[in-house]
């Protein structure tokens, strides 16, 4: 049993803490310190429904819908190249507009909005987490259910310490040069992953 759990856990770990569009977006709202416990609740809880498919054996049966993978790889990448190009933007404008303090916040709803989408509709999310979780979890029986809570505590603990702790930084992203360079890399993150999905990667 504490064997499945240890496997859960960083099994879980080791593939959420690739650098990926729904890192840098938690990333960017623990700098702005805006919304950050519901964007790393819904982080968190998304990706335990998701391993909960997946230790159930919902994998299998995605694979039998080949047509739905492909939808969702295209409008991946079309979310992401402006979601991109809006980071370039942000960055070609200046920095001051992302100071923290001097910053609009944006609308819980929004936030919310772009927490969901960077989430479900990002579908190396469901190879992560339903497909290789899931399958990885059969080794387990009959410890799946241990292996599947140890898998969702990974991402918790993950999504916590990411969003929380980038207030850390905070002394270093008090000049708005800081904020340019973070939204130039942030767009390049986004166009990356966009380019990945786009070749098949």
């Amino acid at each position: 049993m504490l064997e499945a759990a240890l496997a859960g856990y960083f099994v879980a770990l080791s593939l959420i803490v690739a650098i990926g569009a729904q890192n840098a977006f938690v990333l960017r709202q623990g700098l702005r310190r805006e919304h950050v416990l519901t964007v790393v609740l819904i982080c968190a809880l998304s990706d335990a429904v998701l391993i909960a498919a997946g230790v159930a054996g919902f994998g299998a049966a995605s694979a039998r819908l080949p047509w739905l993978g492909e939808a969702m790889r295209w409008a991946g990448v079309a979310f992401l190249l402006v979601y991109g190009a809006l980071r370039f933007r942000a960055a070609w404008r200046g920095g001051e507009a992302l100071m923290p303090a001097e910053a609009t916040r944006a609308p819980l709803r929004q936030v919310v909005l772009m927490c969901l989408l960077f989430t479900w509709a990002n579908p190396h999310v469901y190879l992560d987490t339903v497909v290789l979780i899931g399958s990885v979890s059969a080794q387990y029986t009959p410890h799946g259910l241990i292996f599947g809570l140890a898998a969702a505590t990974a991402s918790l603990s993950f999504f916590s310490a990411l969003g929380f702790g980038a207030r850390l930084l905070a002394p270093v992203f008090a000049r708005p040069r800081a904020w340019v360079m973070l939204e130039i890399g942030v767009g390049c993150v986004m166009w990356a992953i966009a380019a990945g999905l786009a070749i098949g990667a």
